[in-house]
């Protein structure tokens, strides 16, 4: 694999060593404190002391207050996120199959029965996020779906009215204005009425991040997720300014969100690497410091020989969103292996899979693509087995069965086999 890097990152992410042993003293406080430790928080974190549980009031109230315009825009990429998920959910099925006369197995899909969805606050309202995570669940056929989000100053019900429109257009059963850890542990706990969470899914600061991470065991979890990060793959064909806004459009989500350019052009490098400040200048404040901290710090242009050497690169680097802005999308396509979504073609681009296509936008981060696809209905669901013995396969799985557990040292594992032949026997 060959590659020079045109641009490189001149530092790299801090790393805060105390962030486990805090985040795990909060989860504690949390688990022996209940409601009351979880109040605290969010008076002493977020600066919130309202309502907690939504009531269905709030949320009318809410619905009422968002304008039509963005009703329908949600409703648009609503639509999307459900048919892709109700197709991911028609592509697996429950299967029976006789092995042997006499022997038959088969797979069921249970859903989880409790599913716990994140939706951020922060700088941005999340009402792509509120989509992603309860539409999919809900697809999925879980039966009770709990959501947090992070109160904001200013909103009338504690969190903004489109997130809590999303949130019940999409089907949440229960809605807390709660963020952060205490977000996290009132659904893996059960606090405020939710039952307890079976699995927990959706993006969120370190703080989050590391919470889901802890509690992954008890809980399920949908991934370890760190800053989100994308990858352009362009040759000569591709428009620089279309290659900057694409990267910059990313870098916005915060200094600590890398992003690469991969090419064959020396031309486009160039030209590229000039844009991109410029592109990063233009957007308001504080996107446009968040995105030229992350192109300063962490953008990289990587200058390849031919096209499976950049995609070499691309493979290596695994990113949560990979953009193909390359002649002959088909031999990409059918090339590139580790990415959490893949964005063919200049028409194409990262926002609109974040938004409103219709793939879901929680993904792996940080080179997790290299082993894990993003999330999806499969996520809620359990694919279980089962099996059924009838005397005319007994006789010969006994004794296989049997031979090698003696053979492993299990003897009580023999046994249990030795018992079917010997009833077996005594029937005949």
């Amino acid at each position: 694999m060959t590659g020079t890097y045109f641009k490189t990152g001149t530092a790299e992410g801090a790393q805060v060593a105390a962030l486990s042993a805090t985040v795990s003293a909060m989860l504690a406080d949390l688990e022996v404190g209940g409601e009351a430790a979880a109040r605290r928080m969010a008076r002493d974190l977020d600066g919130y002391d309202g309502d907690i549980a939504m009531s269905e009031q709030a949320i009318s109230d809410a619905c009422a207050r968002v304008p039509q315009a963005l009703k329908d825009d949600i409703a648009y990429a609503h639509e999307n996120i459900a048919r892709f998920a109700q197709a991911q959910r028609d592509s697996i099925t429950e299967t029976e199959v006789e092995l042997r006369p006499g022997l038959t197995a088969g797979q069921r899909l249970i859903p989880v029965q409790a599913a716990g969805c994140y939706v951020p606050g922060g700088r941005y309202s999340h009402i792509a996020s509120a989509m992603m995570t309860v539409t999919t669940a809900r697809v999925a056929g879980v039966p009770h779906i709990a959501a947090v989000s992070p109160p904001r100053a200013g909103a009338v019900a504690g969190i903004p009215d489109a997130i809590l429109y999303t949130l019940h257009h999409c089907g949440a059963d229960r809605i807390l204005a709660l963020g952060g850890i205490q977000g996290i542990a009132a659904m893996a706990f059960g606090l405020f009425g939710l039952p307890r969470a079976d699995i927990l899914v959706g993006p969120g600061n370190q703080y989050v991040a590391e919470a889901k991470r802890l509690l992954y065991g008890r809980v399920g979890i949908d991934m370890v997720a760190g800053p989100t990060d994308s990858l352009v793959v362009a040759d000569a064909t591709a428009d620089p300014l279309t290659v900057a806004w694409d990267l910059i459009g990313q870098a916005e989500h915060g200094a600590n969100s890398p992003v690469w350019l991969v090419t064959d052009s020396e031309p486009l490098a160039r030209e590229v690497a000039r844009l991109a400040p410029l592109c990063a200048a233009e957007l308001p404040q504080p996107n446009r410091a968040a995105a030229e901290a992350a192109w300063h710090s962490l953008g990289e242009i990587i200058l390849c020989d031919n096209r499976e050497a950049m995609a070499q690169h691309a493979d290596r680097i695994a990113p949560e969103h990979l953009h193909v802005q390359a002649a002959d999308l088909d031999w990409w396509k059918a090339r590139l292996t580790a990415y959490g979504s893949l964005f063919l073609g200049e028409e194409s681009t990262v926002a609109f899979g974040d938004k409103a296509a219709g793939t879901n936008h929680v993904l792996p981060t940080s080179g997790a693509a290299r082993y894990t696809g993003g999330l999806s209905v499969h996520k809620f669901l359990k694919t279980v087995t089962w099996q059924r013995v009838t005397a005319e396969a007994l006789p010969r799985l006994a004794t296989v069965t049997a031979n090698i557990s003696r053979f492993e040292g299990m003897e009580g594992h023999a046994r249990t086999a030795d018992l079917r032949l010997q009833k077996l026997a005594a029937q005949l």
